[in-house]
């Protein structure tokens, strides 16, 4: 689900050029998917989904990549108010799915994510390309653990597990049959 952020026509000064930009009313539509992921990592040459922190040329460009306006006028940008940049935030932020995972434990992973990364998971698990790479990409990541789960293998049961299984079980049977043993 895209967003739209209504950039308010206004002037700003443009001081490399020493001179006055008019910025039209502009709506915004953003996109925040592996595929604009995707176009930013081949910029920067960096994972996006990094804990490193963005320098703010950085941020921008993001959304630039998350644009999906066509023919747009690059100043449009200057035009983003304080009030758009928190409405573009939270959307980054939003879970964009209704699923959660409880107070599973989760064990933090060294591992290095990247839109290449994201691909081949969507190849392992049989999940198509098209249109998911233009999820939100927290609802996409979300289905990709949510494959992995339903796809892994049973877990073993512990040696105590099963003790506490077959004690039962067999509490069952000496129920059942009236035995003592």
């Amino acid at each position: 689900m895209p967003l739209h952020i209504l950039i308010p026509k206004k002037e700003v000064f443009d001081q490399s050029a020493n001179e006055f930009i008019e910025i039209k009313e502009t709506d915004l539509v953003l996109e925040h998917s592996l595929l604009s992921i995707s176009k930013w990592e081949s910029k920067w040459h960096r994972p996006y989904l990094s804990k490193d922190e963005k320098t703010s040329e950085q941020a921008m460009d993001y959304i630039r990549c998350m644009t999906l306006n066509k023919s747009l006028d690059g100043n449009v940008y200057r035009g983003l108010t304080r009030s758009n940049l928190e409405a573009i935030a939270e959307y980054i932020k939003d879970p964009m799915t209704a699923t959660t995972f409880g107070d599973r434990p989760r064990k933090p992973s060294r591992e290095v994510v990247t839109s290449e990364l994201i691909y081949y998971w969507m190849t392992a698990l049989n999940i198509p390309f098209e249109p998911c790479q233009k999820w939100h990409i927290n609802k996409l990541m979300t289905l990709i653990e949510v494959a992995s789960i339903k796809n892994a293998p049973p877990k073993k049961m512990s040696k105590a597990d099963i003790m506490r299984r077959n004690h039962a079980l067999n509490a069952q049977r000496r129920a059942k049959h009236h035995s003592s043993g």
